[in-house]
Order: C-alpha cells, then sequence, then structure tokens
C-alpha cells in the first residue's frame, strides 16, 4: 500500500525517527576523506612539462629534459606512498613513525627535478636552483611532512606495542587481500558486506592497540580467522565470477554474518573486560585512600 511521504522538512513538521548512532559494522563508521586526490594526481602530470619538450630539442635538452621528467615521476610517487602511509598513520591510536620519510624525500626530489628541468632554458644556476627551492617548500607546504615520532606509545612497553603493531599490520593486509579478491567477483553489494566486515574488524583492531595486554585474547582473530576469511574470499570470488551460483553466495555471505558477528562479539567481551580492569584499579586505590584517612 502506498504511504504518504512525511518528514522533518515535510508540511505537518514531524521530525525523522532517531535511528541512533552507527554501530561497528557501518561502512562509513570512523572513516575519513581519502587524502589521495587529485592534488596527488596532478604531481604525475608534471613530468610531461619536461618529457615532451626534450625531444624537440638538442642532446643537452633531451638529456637534461628526460633527467627532470624521471626525478619528478619518482617525486610524485614518494608522495602518494607518503600519503597514504600517513592516512594509516592518522588512522591508528598507536603507530609507529614510518620506517622512510617519503613526503620529505618527495619534496627533495621535487626541488631537485624543478631545478634540473629549469636548466634547459636557462645557462646560469642562480635561477633553476631558486626555482628547485621554491618548488620543494611549496610540495612541503601543501602535503606536510611525515610524521617523526611514534603516537600513543607513552608510558606503555616498547615491546608489547611492537607486538601490537606487528599483529595489526598482518591483520590488515589479510583484509586488503579480501577486498581486493571480492572485486573479482563484480558485485556491488558482496564488496559493500566485506567492507562492512572490515569495519568490524578494525573496531577490534583499534580495541586491542588501546590496550596490548588484549592481543592474547584477540591473535587467534587477527591471524587465523582472518587468514581463513581470506582463502574463502578469494575461492569464491573466482568461482562466484564464472558462474555466478546463487548457493556459494549465499553460503558466503552466512560466512561473512558469522565473522562480523564473532569479531564484534569479542570486541565488546575485551571493552567489559578493560571496564572491569578499571573498576578494580579504582576500588583498590579508594581503598587505600580511606586506610589513609
Amino acid at each position: 500500500m502506498a504511504q504518504r511521504f512525511g518528514g522533518k522538512f515535510s508540511p505537518d513538521g514531524k521530525p525523522a525517527p532517531d535511528k541512533g548512532p552507527p554501530g561497528p559494522g557501518n561502512v562509513f563508521d570512523g572513516k575519513r576523506p581519502a587524502r589521495v586526490g587529485m592534488r596527488v594526481n596532478l604531481l604525475f602530470a608534471a613530468p610531461m612539462l619536461f618529457l615532451v619538450p626534450a625531444f624537440w630539442g638538442g642532446p643537452q635538452g633531451l638529456v637534461l629534459g628526460l633527467a627532470a621528467g624521471a626525478i619528478l615521476l619518482l617525486s610524485a610517487w614518494l608522495t602518494r606512498e607518503g600519503v597514504l602511509a600517513q592516512e594509516a598513520y592518522d588512522a591508528r591510536r598507536v603507530a609507529r613513525r614510518p620506517a622512510i620519510p617519503r613526503k620529505i624525500f618527495a619534496a627533495v626530489l621535487m626541488g631537485v627535478g624543478l631545478t634540473v628541468g629549469a636548466m634547459t632554458s636557462q645557462d646560469g644556476l642562480v635561477y633553476p636552483i631558486l626555482f628547485g627551492l621554491i618548488g620543494a617548500a611549496l610540495h612541503l607546504f601543501t602535503f606536510g611532512p611525515d610524521p617523526l615520532r611514534d603516537k600513543g606509545s607513552e608510558g606503555v612497553d616498547r615491546f608489547q606495542t611492537d607486538r601490537v603493531a606487528r599483529a595489526v599490520d598482518g591483520a590488515e593486509k589479510q583484509l586488503a587481500a579480501m577486498q581486493d579478491a571480492i572485486l573479482r567477483a563484480r558485485d556491488r553489494q558482496i564488496e559493500a558486506r566485506v567492507e562492512r566486515f572490515s569495519a568490524t574488524a578494525r573496531a577490534l583492531f583499534r580495541t586491542v592497540e588501546n590496550d596490548p595486554r588484549d592481543l592474547t585474547a584477540a591473535r587467534k582473530y587477527l591471524s587465523v580467522y582472518l587468514l581463513g576469511a581470506k582463502d574463502a574470499t578469494v575461492k569464491f570470488a573466482d568461482l562466484y565470477a564464472q558462474n555466478r551460483d546463487p548457493k556459494a553466495r549465499t553460503e558466503y555471505e552466512a560466512l561473512l554474518d558469522d565473522l562480523e558477528s564473532t569479531f564484534a562479539t569479542r570486541t565488546r567481551t575485551l571493552l567489559t573486560d578493560n571496564r572491569t580492569d578499571l573498576d578494580v584499579e579504582i576500588q583498590v586505590l579508594r581503598e587505600r585512600l580511606q586506610r589513609e584517612t
């Protein structure tokens, strides 16, 4: 039966019902806009300014143009990798600084590439060097430097945080492999379903990062279960891409439901245990303070 449209801005003025906060399985829960966008993509077009004219000049112009284009391409690639590493760093509450400061190296290469490229039209070195310095400074201003220190490890055992970081890195690779494999199935609904499970799994990751002591209780979820989920996803994607078997799809969706429920339950259990530990610490401290008075 048809229903009359209504809502917050309808003539009757009835507000829409509050659906409450999003749960851990929401696809967009905790998401941030991706930084890899137009600005980074434009860096890959900049080398063309030197590569194309290089073939219309003399031998010196050819060598300098090709060198400038290659250096700028390397700078653009390092910039993209650095931005992705920054996103992963910002998304975690406990993270180690990148082993290689990609964006800083990219800024230096940007300056070198622009200097070499400017030498194709300038005989001296003063203006090419100034051109390169300005380009490097603008690169750092636009994309910023890399994180230069660890995050969330103050007052925490470094050995424990390293164990958690390695475990979470391995788990993130399994999730990335799942999301990459499911693309072969060419089914947007299944892709969204895998993305929702990934959001639930990452909620468990963040819980373990907040308290490294939870790693022992969650290790099999971060390794064994995710490895099995990845293998099942690869096999399902290959099979479903061939024959679109509805039974296989139903079974795979049931597997994702079980995985999501299991991961969400484990996350709630760890949060409850952490709250219990906090209550015990508070109670013990209050009893000691009462004995002192």
